[in-house]
């Protein structure tokens, strides 16, 4: 059946015919903001009686939804890319396309528009509701569709948590006037902005911020082409004052300060809560070095929306960035933290088969796509929390990341503990509540008198010891800090690892051990003569954060321990620590021992000459781990030596891309653009822009100009095909002239 399948188009084929469109249609309901990528289904046949049709499907986006003539025009495309093997003497019929179903869905209107065709034959659109209800499509519905697909593409283009297979991914605009009908739909649509919904971060969606604003600031973003977006906000804000913070940001990238302030300044006097405009004028003051000021707009912004993570976020990274780092774990630990909802998709079904063709020359400098060595990697490295933590919980985890990289995590515990609560510290005081209630109802037992304002306990022995010795006399054993001391497991001779579990609720438990971490491929004799040899040991150089109190509605351990006889802690300016935050120091811990470990252990080999090796799949996981933690040569070191195994993984050239083009390194930078361009055709991301490489190859036509990038590019020798991609990046920066396009 491989003759039935497209040559150069990924499919799924079903079991059933017309069963995708029956799970869409069923699926409806549940999509929340854009809705997932556009779906195409097709039905072969090969026009003999007793031949079964076949139905087949791909995810697409970039297509022109702007009418029923150009998604019909997209099915009628794919009748040139069937497999068409047969011949005058062959005895077997060719497959065809008799007919296909385009589905697009409206955002705005919470409708599916589906173009059914018929060839040869005609054409019929029309929409569908939640319900499953048939409507017709008017031309305002096809405008909503239209810009709807647009958003689509330039949000899902390059968002890495975001895969399907057989997903196609076009330029959603390949020319000047395209963009110049993008941004009048977009203008005529701007009020019903928030219908779309907005990211994860933000609560409410507003006119401000929402999918349709986000989607415009990234294309003009993206390139630095920001004037298109400011004369667009121009004229919006005019009607709604609000916009001006967007209008604002528009003219600070386009160099333009003194114009964007007098925009924010008469902003301010006819919309003064909004924490949008506050926000612009925050980073702008930054920018410039003024944070005591941005400071006290931060706050304002708090006061204006105390209910959105965003607020909370900008303050508390402006507190860290003074170095008030209690002011900062307080902040933090009061961010309202959202549900995370992640993109919409489709439902899997099963597929009878799935055709992935991929017969294009740049394919030739990928590794094979099959699963090695290199693909395995130790599962403690795998469990590692942080990876999957999303929305509102990841940017928390960043800004406590940062937070650590300029502290230390041991002054980090002691911050922590200043201002919060902690378990101990609460048991304590709930015991010396407890005894003194017990003391009080005894009345013939111990008593308790005053003298001189000290405390006494008479003993029923006929002892009496003064309160204030018995305090001392803890004191002396555990010191001020007792609080913040972390409980150190000990360090078994076969691991020397501590644990972190989690109960059925989630949340973690600190009672517990960190499970066994073997980040070399060593024996442990092997790890127990480097010890010795280099006086490191592992489990020893990372304090363990012991638990925060929690409010008592939170369930406790209630194993006894010993009750102490005086309560020696004062709550007045103390916290409760929000059961997330105390789970996130968990999280920062695991990540923290993991790569305190990696470090010793890389030092070691260094000093030993000996060469240091990991699997493909590790290096990746441990360069995705430098970087949370701010670590950054260390990760470009970890990404490098990801590089030597014939591993199928994109991620690690791209991180790579970036960095290269941070710092400007054109050379490496065009050379590991090539070899994510290779990867992203093979998964059939044909587009140009807005791509991870697009914003790597602007970012250096700033500095160097694309004349240089382009010589560098003929200077390699490369392949037609794969200079005819990489050149078609800076034939977008010339079509739309990017800065640095003519020199």
């Amino acid at each position: 059946m491989a003759e039935s399948a497209f040559k150069d188009i990924p499919e799924i084929f079903e079991v059933e015919l017309g069963e995708s469109l029956t799970a869409r249609t069923e699926s409806l309901s549940t999509f929340r903001e854009l809705g997932p990528p556009d779906l195409c289904h097709v039905v072969k046949s090969t026009g003999r009686s007793g031949q079964r049709d076949l139905g087949s499907y791909h995810y697409v986006s970039g297509v022109d939804a702007s009418s029923s003539a150009s998604l019909a025009a997209y099915i009628n495309s794919l009748t040139y890319s069937i497999e068409d093997t047969s011949a005058w003497f062959s005895k077997n019929a060719s497959w065809k396309v008799r007919n296909g179903c385009y589905c697009c869905f409206n955002a705005f209107s919470r409708l599916d528009i589906r173009v059914d065709v018929k060839i040869p034959g005609g054409v019929n659109a029309y929409a569908i509701d939640l319900r499953g209800e048939r409507h017709e499509a008017t031309l305002e519905i096809w405008k909503e569709t239209y810009v709807s697909a647009l958003l689509r593409a330039i949000l899902y283009s390059d968002d890495p948590t975001y895969w399907l297979e057989a997903y196609r991914k076009l330029d959603p605009i390949t020319s000047p006037e395209g963009e110049i009908r993008f941004l009048q739909a977009a203008e005529d649509l701007f009020v019903k902005g928030w219908q779309v919904g907005s990211d994860p971060e933000i609560q409410v969606a507003t006119v401000v911020s929402n999918h349709l604003t986000a989607g415009i600031m990234k294309y003009f973003g993206d390139s630095g082409r920001y004037q298109p977006a400011a004369n667009l906000f121009e004229k919006l804000s005019a009607r709604e004052p609000e916009i001006s913070s967007l209008l604002a940001r528009s003219y600070i990238g386009m160099n333009e300060e003194v114009k964007a302030v007098q925009i924010m300044a008469a902003a301010m006097k006819q919309t003064p809560q909004s924490y949008t405009l506050l926000h612009v004028q925050c980073d702008f003051l930054r920018s410039k070095g003024k944070l005591d000021w941005a400071l006290k707009l931060a706050r304002q912004a708090v006061n204006c929306a105390p209910s959105e993570f965003v607020t909370w976020e900008k303050l508390t990274d402006l507190y860290i960035e003074l170095g008030q780092f209690e002011a900062a774990l307080l902040t933090l630990n009061s961010c309202p933290m959202f549900t995370f909802n992640g993109r919409d998709a489709h439902r899997n079904l099963t597929a009878s088969r799935v055709s992935l063709p991929f017969q294009r020359p740049i394919g030739d400098i990928l590794p094979d796509r099959q699963k090695t060595d290199d693909d395995e990697a130790d599962p403690a490295l795998q469990r590692l929390p942080a990876p999957g933590l999303r929305g509102t919980w990841a940017r928390a985890y960043s800004l406590l990341t940062r937070l650590v990289s300029q502290i230390g995590w041991d002054e980090l515990l002691k911050t922590r503990s200043h201002v919060f609560v902690m378990e101990e510290e609460y048991r304590m005081q709930k015991a010396q509540g407890d005894v003194n209630q017990v003391i009080a109802a005894a009345n013939g037992s111990d008593v308790t008198i005053k003298e001189n304002g000290l405390g006494v306990v008479i003993h029923e022995d006929g002892t009496a010891v003064s309160l204030q010795s018995e305090s001392n006399t803890l004191a002396s054993i555990n010191d001020d800090k007792a609080s913040t001391r972390g409980m150190m497991s000990p360090h078994s001779p076969a691991s020397g690892r501590m644990s972190l579990a989690a109960d059925a609720n989630g949340s973690l438990d600190v009672g517990g051990t960190i499970p066994t971490i073997r980040i070399s491929t060593e024996s442990d004799r092997d790890r127990e003569e480097d010890v010795a040899a280099n006086g490191v040991r592992d489990a020893d150089t990372l304090e363990k954060p012991v638990q925060a109190a929690a409010g008592d509605n939170e369930q406790r351990d209630t194993d006894p321990s010993p009750l102490p006889t005086q309560e020696p802690f004062s709550f007045s300016n103390k916290r409760l620590c929000e059961r997330w935050l105390d789970n996130l120091f968990m999280v920062l811990y695991e990540d923290l021992r993991v790569w305190t470990i990696f470090r010793a252990e890389v030092a070691h080999f260094k000093t030993q000459h000996v060469a240091y090796r990991k699997t493909g799949l590790e290096w990746e996981i441990l360069g995705d781990l430098g970087l949370r933690l701010h670590h950054k040569e260390e990760a470009k070191e970890a990404y490098q030596r990801c590089l030597d195994s014939p591993r199928y993984s994109q991620k690690p050239w791209s991180k790579l891309m970036q960095m290269y083009a941070d710092e400007g390194d054109i050379q490496r930078s065009v050379q590991t653009a090539i070899r994510v361009a290779a990867y992203q055709y093979a998964d059939y991301t044909e587009m140009t822009f807005p791509t991870q490489i697009a914003r790597s190859m602007f970012k250096l036509g700033q500095i160097w100009g694309h004349a240089k990038i382009s010589f560098t590019l003929l200077s390699m020798g490369l392949p037609e095909p794969i200079l005819k991609i990489m050149d078609s990046y800076l034939q977008y920066g010339k079509t739309f002239k990017v800065e640095g396009y003519d020199f």
